[in-house]
């Protein structure tokens, strides 16, 4: 019989009894991937990774279908993993955890510094679902304009705004101009040590919990000092789609475009590949059911 450690937690349950027995049978992650895909089953390590940390659970059909063949070999009786899965209700979003923002955006970063004792309630009230954002490198080779549309999930009751940190080259906030389509300027105040811009955007309206809304918003800089050299996004939460579009100058057209991934702030990019650049000089990325982690375009200048 399996002793799985005590926790009260039904999200828990399953990640405590899933470890358990990995730990009980001496199995790395690898091998349970291995022995899954025998049995006709793909899923990543990371997956699988998740599943141990109580990070996400077994939804799809492929997934469930993985435990009953996992079952057996880890010593379980038949439907102890399928029973611990709780059912998610459609729309269903994970709690709002400070830890796993800080494990994005890495020990006393620049939003955490921003916000101080905020920090830990950062859009606490609030999913993103969708973002696009278009980016624009002016002349002096600096991104000189955000424009960014977001659409959210209210996840308690009373949601009022959705507060928004930018990164600026060369911050001047006597040059910055923060706009919404709708409404009076949000609340906005900048950090130049830190190059950083931070607004609380109204909704429009308090939204109760499962209500949706869309945010609208215009940042632009006339600054011309230093050089950008690439944006990024860092999400903390799963996102349905991302995208990003950076369009360049005609006079500051870069040699070479990237898109990348990482898992946080600090690491190594898992994956890289070349963005070529269009006819208007416009270069995107496109992740759908986008991970935690950090999504990002670099670019290199030719001199």
């Amino acid at each position: 019989m399996l002793n799985a450690p005590h926790t009260d937690d039904p999200d828990a349950m399953f990640a405590a009894v899933f470890k358990e027995a990995l730990r009980r049978r001496g199995l790395p992650l690898d091998l349970v991937r291995d022995h899954l895909q025998s049995h006709g089953v793909t899923l990543s390590l990371a997956t699988l990774s998740y599943w141990r940390s109580g990070r996400s659970q077994p939804e799809k059909p492929q997934s469930l279908r993985a435990l009953d063949i996992l079952e057996p070999f880890l010593g379980l009786p038949c439907g102890a993993l399928r029973s611990l899965v709780r059912r998610r209700p459609r729309g269903w979003v994970p709690p709002y955890d400070p830890a796993a923002v800080r494990g994005v955006y890495g020990e006393n970063s620049d939003v955490e510094q921003v916000l101080g004792d905020a920090f830990p309630h950062f859009d606490a009230d609030l999913r993103r679902l969708v973002v696009h954002e278009t980016v624009s490198v002016n002349e002096h080779r600096l991104v000189g304009e955000f424009h960014v549309t977001v659409a959210v999930r209210a996840v308690r009751d009373n949601a009022r705004h959705l507060t928004v940190i930018h990164t600026l080259d060369g911050l001047n906030a006597d040059e910055v101009d923060f706009t919404v389509p709708h409404g009076p300027p949000p609340s906005t105040r900048y950090r130049p040590e830190l190059n950083c811009v931070v607004a609380e955007v109204p909704l429009g309206r308090r939204l109760a919990r499962n209500e949706t809304a869309v945010v609208e918003y215009t940042l632009r800089s006339a600054s011309t000092a230093g050089i950008s050299r690439c944006h990024e996004r860092r999400l903390t939460t799963p996102l349905q789609s991302y995208l990003l579009q950076v369009r360049f100058h005609p006079r500051a057209v870069p040699s070479t475009c990237w898109h990348y991934y990482r898992s946080h702030i600090d690491a190594e990019p898992r994956s890289r590949h070349t963005a070529p650049l269009d006819g208007f000089h416009t270069t995107h990325l496109l992740p759908m059911k986008c991970r935690p982690g950090v999504y990002g375009i670099e670019w290199q200048w030719a001199d």
